[in-house]
């Protein structure tokens, strides 16, 4: 009977094992170095970021991530699971008894999603980079978004994102700087200026 248990316990082990390297064969591992100076919030920090680029996630999606971590930098930052689960968002901020103070959403999530982001943190915000259909998305959402607390709705220009996208590698060391709301991102051989606008809560012009 013993030798029974001992079976099953391997076999389970050995199912779990090769789970979690299925799991891990199906992300790109990206590594980045981060050295970010951010004027606007007085943070000077460096990071070491591990990026796991979902088999469905292009070039653009991966760096507006990496650009919502310098944005928002802070202790407590961390990508989700993103794209393999429905119930995180790409990054979150978490304090120490485990509350979420900031839900980092990319693209164009539904009413229901919204709801549950405003309903489960502190501080929710959107990031959308894809141009006309994010502003069509945002046209449609805007009567309903006065409903959600602590909601904030950034875009990111495609032509910049597109930019951005070329500074993507396995191994990447950036130097970003923010300063009056311009973030200037660059490695060793680019420099590339992103300018988030802010579409809600509208800021006056």
């Amino acid at each position: 009977m013993l030798a029974s248990a001992r079976a099953i316990c391997d076999r389970v082990c050995t199912l779990t094992t090769i789970q979690a390297a299925d799991m891990a064969l199906s992300a790109t591992i990206c590594k980045a170095q981060i050295s970010i100076a951010d004027m606007d919030r007085h943070h000077y920090q460096d990071y070491r970021l591990t990026v796991a680029r979902h088999p469905s996630e292009n070039d653009e999606r991966m760096m507006q991530r990496v650009l919502c971590f310098a944005m928002y930098a802070c202790e407590g930052l961390e990508f989700t699971k993103g794209l393999s689960t429905d119930d995180e968002p790409d990054l979150w901020h978490k304090d120490l008894s485990g509350d979420i103070q900031h839900w980092i959403d990319l693209g164009q999530p539904d009413e229901k999603r919204l709801r549950r982001a405003c309903g489960r943190a502190q501080r929710v915000t959107i990031h959308c980079y894809s141009g006309h259909s994010a502003r069509i998305w945002f046209d449609k959402s805007l009567p309903r978004l006065s409903r959600f607390r602590h909601l904030s709705i950034v875009h990111i220009e495609p032509e910049q994102c597109a930019e951005l996208a070329l500074l993507a590698a396995r191994n990447m060391m950036l130097q970003v700087s923010i300063e009056d709301a311009q973030i200037y991102v660059s490695d060793a051989d680019h420099s590339v200026l992103v300018t988030p606008t802010t579409w809600y809560p509208a800021t006056p012009s």
